[in-house]
């Protein structure tokens, strides 16, 4: 081999490895491109703070997210798998029950980021916005901080869980669908068609053993805007074997937190379980996550903002007229029967169960033991809270009354359907009653319960069902009616 031969195979040899060194750099940046490269949020959703709150990424779509595209087309492949009280409703996501805001892709509490690709995940706004109608034919009021009691959250759960275990959910059909309503580029088709689609088919399922419990027979539906919080906290974070405790509960709003006082006692969540708010935000967040934070620094940075903006959001305004006198007649009677739990050093701090007498199954469902375990858990992913409360819990948090108005319905478990409902003996109360339903009744201080529209778009409370039971709380049920329709005119003022 002459030298001019061996030149050119030098010459030839460098250029391949050149092209390799390029393809697998090009590989490399692809994959990250595709995969994992994190872009911010449209400028919009970062305009206000109620916006943020709504539409912002607290870092779920890391772990937690669904690829946009397979969330957009789950409505079209799987109609029949969105349901309403055991019946195929119509509407898409809207059959969640979620807040849907005029002109929004996404409802209420979605959020769209790209991380390699778009994906679709969750903040506290999706259980956290209230949603209201002064009349069956006016547009929606959405309150952001306040109890989601239209939103369906078991639902959404096994929604998810139901598509991935159906045979349609692969890549061809998904695909045929995606094709119609988009034009993705020849990468991203085929990371839809062989990774992004099997290994969300594949995350999905990962999460069936998780909610095994949603799905007992012997327990009954949560319903519209209630949850079982604590056992997602035991099935979720500490990975507990499935027992028998069930205690479904309110979502609760989360304005004003700067209420809460650790040091006097003040203690967040239905039974005080946590020491402070910072604590409830953490784990609150941590439970949307499904996971360690990605990014630690980022995680404490959304934290410290939520709790910022949650203590010092104000609770709305009674949005109907007040009759002025008959309402500083009902703050006397407030004032006699009811401040001494709601308006002083003890509003905050627990009420033992045998004073207060509510249902039990929430408390049932929490220990001393899963605290210690929480606690731990959380301090092996390196952050620093002060945490749940490490013993068994005697009774329920004397609650505060700002918005009590628009907090229907009413007891820990949402089993009294308005405040006027609350002051009847338990007896009297209603038996069953259809939630959900967002037009407001300003006579009873509450949600409508009954008639076409809650039957139409509500679920069913029936309150001899376990974790529903609406006994207790019988104070002011010996007023006379005079006095209790007062005290309620008063409260829509708080």
């Amino acid at each position: 081999m002459n030298a001019r031969s061996l030149e050119i195979r030098r010459a030839a040899l460098s250029a391949g490895l050149l092209a390799l060194v390029l393809l697998v750099v090009a590989g490399i940046y692809l994959g990250w491109s595709r995969g994992f490269r994190e872009e911010p949020q449209p400028a919009w959703v970062f305009e206000s703070a109620d916006s943020r709150f709504k539409y912002g990424s607290i870092g779920a779509e890391h772990d937690a997210g669904v690829p946009y595209w397979i969330f957009y087309v789950l409505p079209r492949v799987f109609p029949e798998k969105f349901r309403q009280d055991g019946k195929v409703a119509p509407g898409g996501y809207a059959a969640l029950g979620v807040a849907w805001e005029q002109g929004q892709e996404l409802p209420v509490g979605f959020t769209r980021k790209t991380i390699g690709f778009a994906r679709v995940a969750n903040n506290c706004a999706a259980c956290h916005t209230t949603s209201y109608r002064t009349s069956p034919d006016s547009n929606p009021v959405f309150v952001v901080g306040g109890p989601g009691h239209t939103v369906n959250i078991e639902n959404f759960f096994r929604l998810l869980i139901d598509c991935a275990r159906d045979p349609r959910f692969n890549a061809d059909i998904l695909m045929a669908e995606i094709d119609r309503v988009t034009d993705l580029d020849i990468i991203d088709r085929l990371l839809y068609r062989f990774v992004i689609i099997p290994i969300t088919k594949k995350r999905l399922l990962e999460r069936e053993a998780q909610f095994a419990w949603i799905y007992r027979s012997d327990f009954p539906d949560w319903g519209r805007g209630r949850d079982d919080g604590m056992n997602l906290t035991r099935y979720f974070m500490i990975r507990a074997p499935m027992d028998d405790a069930f205690g479904p509960a309110d979502i609760p709003a989360i304005w004003n937190l700067g209420k809460y006082h650790a040091e006097t006692g003040q203690l967040p969540n239905y039974a005080g379980d946590t020491h402070d708010v910072h604590s409830v935000m953490v784990d609150s967040a941590l439970g949307v996550l499904g996971a360690a934070p990605a990014n630690k620094v980022d995680f404490a940075a959304q934290v410290k903002w939520l709790e910022d903006y949650l203590s010092k959001l104000p609770p709305p305004k009674y949005p109907f007229p007040i009759d002025a006198t008959r309402a500083a007649a009902g703050k006397a009677v407030f004032d006699a029967h009811c401040a001494a739990c709601h308006a002083s050093p003890r509003t905050g701090t627990r009420l033992p169960l045998a004073e207060v007498g509510t249902d039990r199954g929430r408390l049932d469902t929490w220990n001393k033991d899963a605290a210690i375990k929480a606690n731990r858990i959380v301090a092996e992913m390196g952050i620093q809270r002060r945490g749940l409360v490490e013993e068994d819990l005697p009774g329920y948090k004397i609650p505060f009354l700002d918005g009590i108005w628009l907090r229907g319905p009413y007891l820990h478990n949402g089993s009294v359907p308005t405040l006027r409902d609350l002051l009847e003996p338990a007896a009297d109360r209603p038996k069953a009653f259809w939630r959900g339903y967002d037009v407001f009744d300003p006579v009873k201080v509450g949600f409508v319960t009954e008639g076409d529209g809650a039957k139409q778009v509500g679920t069913r409370m029936d309150t001899t069902q376990r974790g529903s039971g609406n006994q207790g709380h019988e104070f002011g049920t010996n007023l006379g009616r005079a006095d209790k329709e007062a005290l309620v005119e008063y409260l829509k003022t708080l």
